[in-house]
């Protein structure tokens, strides 16, 4: 088999061998219910505790205010529809460049009736007009749920959180932010920046997958979005995952202590990236903010051209791992619903690079060199 190098670390991160360390004792000897009363039990409900703990420092929360769940999507989908069921939320406002998961959640109240969606125009990065946001807030059309992303997972644009609070609360709306690329990735801390609703998912910041959190200010008072049990402080019925939980906590702290060596290292890569694209792929353009924007993601257009027109699929044949867009969504043949907002033009092919910590100058020396013989034939050198 020949070489591979993984650039699609915006889809997921790998596992932090310091991570899975901490997560053995709990997938072998440390398995008792968390929910149990006996020694076993209560030694998983202390773990979990002091993973809430430092998931809730890490973030400027209290403990009561953070939530377990099964990762971002679970986490997003929660404080949005229970924003509705249980604060009286009857308008909401988004974009039309959100996750799919806001996307369809949203979509799922409107066709029920449930609420009525207001969209906030985009510029060319995917980014909000905060004037216009400003203009549909001002417009008392009800119990307000503003929803927009941190950063988007395509184009890696950040909005200004920071600036979008105080819009909310000027305007007394409800605040929810899919901040699920920057946790892990960027400080945030809600006491500085008041947000009512934060998703995070362990697996996007070197931790195990299927596990996430959410933050809920604590004036939000809702209901269990899963019913059945006390679990989660009877917010989310269900026996923990308690190594998964172990494992967010450890790499989210890890992420944080190192961040700012890994945000240099991966700033580089990305800057040698592009700058490597630029000097042997005539043509090509960036999509996403130049500055304000994740440091991990570099999406690409490419020219129009026979060569481009499978790129990804010539990319993983070629040994390198990339996307065409989400993840979530990366078996549709059509364009993304985030280009197709932006007008990225149909006929360019556009691919999400994204770094991570162990990326490496030589990484992308091989995937430049690979795109380079695939523009110029579709001949692939794998060594």
């Amino acid at each position: 088999m020949g070489r591979r190098v993984y650039l699609d670390n915006a889809a997921t991160t790998p596992l932090r061998p310091e991570v899975l360390e901490v997560m053995m004792p709990f997938l072998t000897g440390q398995f008792g219910n968390p929910s149990s009363i006996h020694q076993d039990g209560r030694t998983t409900r202390a773990a979990i505790e002091n993973s809430r703990k430092t998931v809730a420092n890490l973030i400027g929360a209290s403990t009561g205010e953070i939530f377990f769940t099964s990762g971002g999507t679970e986490s997003n989908n929660m404080a949005i529809k229970c924003a509705v069921s249980d604060l009286g939320v009857t308008r909401i406002i988004t974009s039309p460049a959100e996750h799919h998961c806001v996307k369809h959640s949203v979509e799922h109240l409107l066709a029920k009736n449930a609420v009525h969606v207001d969209f906030v125009k985009i510029d060319k990065y995917g980014l909000p007009d905060f004037n216009h946001l400003e203009s549909l807030l001002a417009t008392d059309n009800g119990k307000t749920l503003v929803t927009l992303m941190h950063a988007n997972n395509e184009l890696g644009s950040m909005l200004d959180l920071q600036r979008l609070s105080e819009l909310c609360h000027k305007y007394g709306a409800w605040l929810h932010s899919d901040t699920v690329q920057t946790v892990g990735h960027f400080p945030i801390n809600v006491k500085q920046t008041p947000v009512d609703f934060i998703s995070g998912a362990s697996h996007k910041f070197y931790g195990p997958k299927g596990i996430g959190f959410i933050y809920i200010n604590s004036r939000c008072h809702i209901h269990p979005y899963i019913d059945g049990g006390s679990q989660e402080r009877n917010m989310r019925a269900g026996t923990e995952n308690i190594c998964g939980i172990i494992g967010l906590a450890k790499a989210m702290q890890l992420a944080y202590a190192e961040l700012e060596e890994d945000k240099a290292h991966i700033n580089g890569i990305k800057q040698y990236m592009k700058d490597q694209l630029i000097a042997t792929c005539p043509g090509i353009l960036f999509n996403g903010h130049p500055s304000e924007s994740l440091y991990t993601v570099l999406n690409v257009s490419f020219p129009p051209d026979p060569q481009t027109e499978l790129m990804v699929m010539s990319l993983d044949i070629a040994g390198i791992s990339a996307s065409g867009g989400s993840a979530c969504s990366s078996g549709a043949e059509s364009q993304s619903h985030v280009l197709e907002a932006i007008g990225h033009p149909s006929d360019r092919t556009p691919v999400r690079f994204s770094f991570s910590r162990n990326t490496t100058k030589d990484d992308i020396d091989f995937a430049v060199h690979q795109i380079s013989g695939i523009l110029a034939g579709g001949v692939h050198v794998t060594v």
